[in-house]
């Protein structure tokens, strides 16, 4: 892959298009988000309405149009953002970059695929993106908040994971063991995991329940565990975003590396140390 594919110099138009298209501090660039969310919203209804067959076979055409309309229409939205940044290639392998991609393959996978179109409803992730210009509002930053106190809490939250993948196996084997000979549906250990797992996170299908005394002793032990269970993570992220210092960011798209969340009196991209003005 050429230095130039990966780091291009934008023109005047380029720039223009990356403001109204990566950023919403500028008029056009909200109306742009907006506009953008309508459509998603709108192509969203028309894959769930298709799926409705007494709709269907009354606007099977109309929906059929307007499924291809939306298709273009982010085709060509996905061709401009790889058009206006300076790395094209770090832009189509990023997280948004990819769902962009992949709000567009269904449709296009249909023509050799029936049925594939209704994969379309992952354009429900593109409204993600245009989350960001409700960050002008002083009541609206939380969302950065709380993908900082999730990634602070990483460490903590995979420590309780692995204890609760511990904890149902042991439980699962057993009720197995206590189980296994009642016809209760204790067919096997993996099957016994599967209703610790149902029974500690309260859920409660019901396809499943012991007979014995101490079988149902010990599920009882495992539905108190399960209110615990609920608390931990949930004390463990809001910990973390107690302690998450406020901070005044834009709504500025690095052209560069395409990372979000500077200072509003920040020059250059506080993440790879590219100009945030070229």
């Amino acid at each position: 892959m050429s230095l130039k594919f990966e780091r291009k110099k934008l023109n005047r138009t380029q720039r223009k298009l990356h403001d109204i298209i990566f950023e919403a501090d500028t008029r056009l660039g909200k109306l742009f988000d907006i506009v953008l969310m309508v459509v998603i919203i709108a192509s969203i209804l028309v894959v769930m309405l298709e799926s409705v067959e007494q709709i269907d076979a009354r606007f099977h055409v109309l929906f059929y149009t307007l499924e291809w309309f939306f298709t273009i229409f982010f085709t060509l939205e996905y061709a401009t953002r790889i058009y206006i940044v300076k790395k094209p290639f770090r832009y189509i392998t990023s997280f948004f970059g990819i769902i962009d991609l992949l709000a567009i393959i269904p449709t296009y996978l249909s023509l050799f695929v029936a049925g594939t179109q209704t994969l379309l409803v992952i354009r429900a992730l593109r409204l993600l993106r245009v989350f960001r210009i409700f960050k002008l509002a002083s009541f609206l930053k939380e969302g950065s908040v709380i993908i900082q106190a999730l990634k602070a809490s990483r460490a903590k939250m995979t420590v309780f994971i692995v204890f609760i993948l511990l904890s149902v196996t042991i439980i699962g084997s057993v009720m197995y063991l206590v189980e296994g000979d009642q016809n209760s549906g204790f067919t096997s250990i993996p099957r016994s995991i599967y209703w610790a797992i149902v029974t500690l996170t309260t859920v409660g299908y019901g396809d499943i329940a012991p007979v014995t005394e101490f079988g149902q002793f010990l599920a009882a032990i495992v539905m108190l565990m399960g209110y615990a269970v609920i608390a931990v993570p949930t004390g463990i992220v809001s910990a973390e975003i107690v302690s998450t210092h406020h901070e005044q960011h834009t709504t500025q798209a690095c052209p560069s590396c395409m990372e979000e969340g500077h200072d509003t009196d920040a020059i250059h991209c506080k993440f790879c140390g590219e100009s945030l003005n070229d």
